[in-house]
């Protein structure tokens, strides 16, 4: 019985060193295979990642640009046309050609294939309409593709905004806190009804209720009424 222990034992080391060779095969294959190695450094040099589910759904995607994944939603035209150009307006298709869809980064896509978090440069164009200036930063977006809260480093004519904001279902700002080139800081919050700007902004400010230099709170309801309460 010690003589049939002692075999099994040696047979199952053996079978432990074919697995450990094995896995190792296969990581040198890897390597060799999809990078370069720099000399004396452990560096492996790739010019794309796809991740995919169980399912063959590609659900991660980073290089430098994003590798083409034909599950994902934005770049495919069917899609879209089926998703978002209804009631969108004739033109919707047209404009959507002029997005920019490419980045360099890492984007997380969901089961159909809609980007929900990105973290790239330059952010990708809204499925809304075009981005005013080249943007590096944070998106994370609902299962319908619509960014819903952002962190990003605007570049307006080469005039640099700090801007983070939650947005509502449709696409437009529920809340943005901006810092601007001039100076200009505030909290912006806006309901269907109504809204709130807290902060300070330069003359000619679109916030600034008289055109001027102004620091305080502006609040407008859905009649029209506004409130301007002014800092000391």
């Amino acid at each position: 019985m010690d003589e049939k222990v002692q075999l099994l034992q040696r047979q199952v080391n053996k079978l432990k060193l074919l697995v450990a060779a094995i896995c190792l095969s296969a990581i040198l294959f890897f390597i060799l295979a999809f990078g370069k190695r720099e000399e004396n450094e452990s560096i492996i040099r790739v010019k794309g990642i796809i991740v995919e589910d169980e399912a063959g759904r590609e659900r991660i995607i980073i290089g430098a640009p994003l590798p083409f994944a034909k599950n994902r939603a934005r770049t495919d035209t069917a899609k879209i046309k089926s998703k978002w150009a209804i009631g969108m307006g004739p033109q919707y298709m047209n404009n959507y050609k002029t997005y920019n869809h490419s980045a360099n980064g890492i984007a997380i896509l969901d089961e159909n294939g809609w980007d929900r978090i990105v973290l790239v440069d330059p952010v990708p164009d809204p499925i809304i309409g075009n981005r005013i200036g080249p943007e590096t930063g944070l998106l994370l977006n609902d299962d319908k593709g619509l960014e819903r809260s952002g962190y990003g480093l605007l570049n307006v004519n080469n005039q640099l905004r700090v801007v983070l904001g939650p947005d509502h279902g449709n696409g437009m700002e529920g809340a943005a806190l901006s810092v601007l080139p001039d100076g200009s800081v505030g909290l912006y919050l806006d309901s269907k009804d109504n809204s709130i700007f807290a902060g300070h902004v330069k003359a000619d400010h679109w916030k600034s209720p008289n055109k001027k230099v102004f620091t305080g709170i502006t609040l407008h309801d859905s009649t029209g009424k506004k409130i301007i309460i002014p800092g000391n």
